[in-house]
């Protein structure tokens, strides 16, 4: 008997819970743990007025008394053991197979043996035996941060990150096979992300879908945009792509947040494409720059069944070795279970 296909749903498809942690580590964010920690009270205090169940990982007494304290009713909290907060990346992607829910789990090294953290490597089967589903073991590294699905099989993903020797040392071939054991059928190759990008260029910060056939990115902010010519070259190359279906994709491009320097005075890869889309709303990340209001604006007209809201988010994306993320990169979202067919 043949298996059934594996299908991970899109990120608007809708959700049973979103799952996050609470910054634990001081030493992973020079000793501050306050200014991270407002970052993910507001994202939980956001997702959950909109109506969104949010489960909170906690790791240590502090924590959980901390977390309490500052998320109260808004998160079910959830004992857990893990290196940092980086959920999208070390949790497991859920999907379907066969109508029931499985977690997809991956080998991780760090991010390229960039930063080894205890835990990293078995939060995601804690997140997945919580959920309740079924893990499904693949053999090579992967983060969830790196793809980017529309729930019919195309995958967006950068051979920056994906093709990178730190990683598996794929091929273009090699990686779309390897794909291919969890239902990918196409893959939109886009050579690079942001300058600075602690993942070597993650596809969530760069190029989201949004519905089957739509894709969002970011347009230069300013002539002194330090990603100006890679933003325009994302865009091309999703204007020139087709998806799984054979559709051409309608590109929508948005103010992006240009020139950040975060408290070090560094260039810093911030950007509004660290949205997360959750039940009702779409949480985006914003930094006090000149463009976040047409940003947020550009997406309220791309999202109309859900309220497109702003939170900072400079916290998270830190500075030097700590942070170097946002909303979408700590979370991981959990899908509804399928409903039986008649």
């Amino acid at each position: 008997m043949t298996e059934p296909s594996i299908v991970v749903p899109p990120e608007w498809a809708p959700q049973s819970a979103i799952w996050t942690a609470w910054p634990a580590d001081a030493s992973e964010w020079n000793g501050d743990l306050a200014t991270p920690r407002a970052d993910v009270t507001a994202l939980v205090a956001t997702l959950s007025e909109a109506g969104n169940t949010v489960r909170l990982l906690v790791n240590g007494d502090e924590a959980a008394k901390s977390a309490l304290d500052a998320v109260g009713s808004a998160a079910e909290l959830v004992s857990a053991k893990y290196g940092d907060i980086w959920l999208r990346d070390t949790g497991p992607i859920f999907a379907f197979r066969g109508g029931k829910r499985i977690a997809l789990r991956f080998q991780t090294n760090s991010w390229g043996g960039k930063y080894d953290l205890p835990d990293d490597s078995t939060v995601g089967d804690r997140v997945a035996e919580m959920a309740g589903a079924e893990i499904v073991r693949f053999d090579f590294v992967l983060e969830g941060g790196a793809m980017d699905h529309d729930g019919e099989g195309t995958v967006l993903a950068t051979r920056q990150t994906l093709l990178n020797p730190n990683r598996n040392g794929w091929t273009t071939g090699q990686a779309e096979a390897a794909l291919k054991g969890f239902g990918t059928k196409t893959v939109i190759w886009v050579d690079e992300g942001l300058l600075g990008d602690h993942t070597d260029g993650h596809i969530d910060n760069i190029a989201r879908f949004v519905a089957p056939g739509r894709v969002v990115c970011q347009a230069a902010a300013g002539d002194d945009d330090p990603n100006a010519a890679i933003l325009d070259a994302i865009a091309a190359r999703l204007a020139d792509a087709t998806d799984a279906a054979g559709r051409r994709l309608e590109v929508i491009r948005i103010p992006g947040v240009g020139r950040y320097r975060n408290a070090l005075g560094e260039v810093s890869p911030a950007s509004h494409m660290n949205f997360i889309i959750g039940n009702g709303v779409v949480v985006v990340p914003v930094y006090g720059t000149p463009t976040q209001d047409a940003a947020l604006a550009a997406l309220s007209e791309v999202f109309p069944d859900r309220k497109v809201l702003g939170v900072p988010s400079r916290g998270l994306l830190g500075c030097g070795e700590a942070g170097g993320g946002s909303f979408h990169c700590i979370t991981q979202q959990e899908p509804r279970d399928l409903e039986p067919e008649a």
